[in-house]
């Protein structure tokens, strides 16, 4: 506590220190001398001004050793488990399995995949979703609706322009514009 007295003293007085200084320059009567007085208060003004603050000593609570190295032995390696995690791979995935969903890069160069839709398909409508037989779920996507005999049929969905997909069923000359939902 008498450290941070004094420290807080010292401040205070820095101004006044400041002002000695400026009236000895001024007090002197050789113009070369009071310019390397001014010269000199001036870079001593500067030097403090860059020196970095460190706070006092005494000010701060002293914490014991192994009190200080326990916390930082704790935050160690959580800081290094972040980056781990961050860069594991993440489950593989084939093409065909990722054919369809957004993603910001295009996965292996499929343009298609091949599959049949169940023994009950009938047709769709606008905003129908289709489900194919490797668990994939499509939605319709524009106004087009089509009804078929009941059964079941082997499709494929291709890539078209400007990232949209079409279902296209074997024996038909329509292809309904689709999103992947699942």
């Amino acid at each position: 506590m008498r450290t941070l007295t004094l420290l807080s003293l010292a401040l205070a007085s820095l101004p006044v220190l400041a002002q000695d200084g400026l009236q000895r320059c001024r007090a002197m009567s050789d113009g070369a001398a009071r310019l390397a007085c001014y010269d000199a208060l001036a870079d001593a003004a500067r030097a403090a001004a860059a020196a970095p603050a460190r706070p006092p000593v005494a000010a701060a609570p002293a914490a014991p050793p192994a009190a200080a190295a326990a916390p930082a032995a704790a935050a160690a390696p959580a800081a290094l488990a972040t980056p781990a995690a961050a860069t594991a791979p993440a489950p593989s995935r084939t093409a065909e399995a990722t054919f369809g969903l957004p993603e910001t890069r295009r996965p292996d160069a499929v343009d298609a995949v091949n599959s049949t839709v169940g023994p009950r398909f009938s047709g769709w409508g606008p905003n129908s979703r289709i489900r194919l037989a490797n668990g994939q779920v499509w939605q319709v996507t524009d106004g087009t609706s089509v009804e078929l005999p009941e059964g079941p049929r082997k499709v494929s969905v291709k890539r078209g322009a400007l990232g949209s997909y079409y279902l296209d069923f074997e024996g038909l000359n329509t292809s309904p514009r689709v999103r992947r939902v699942e």
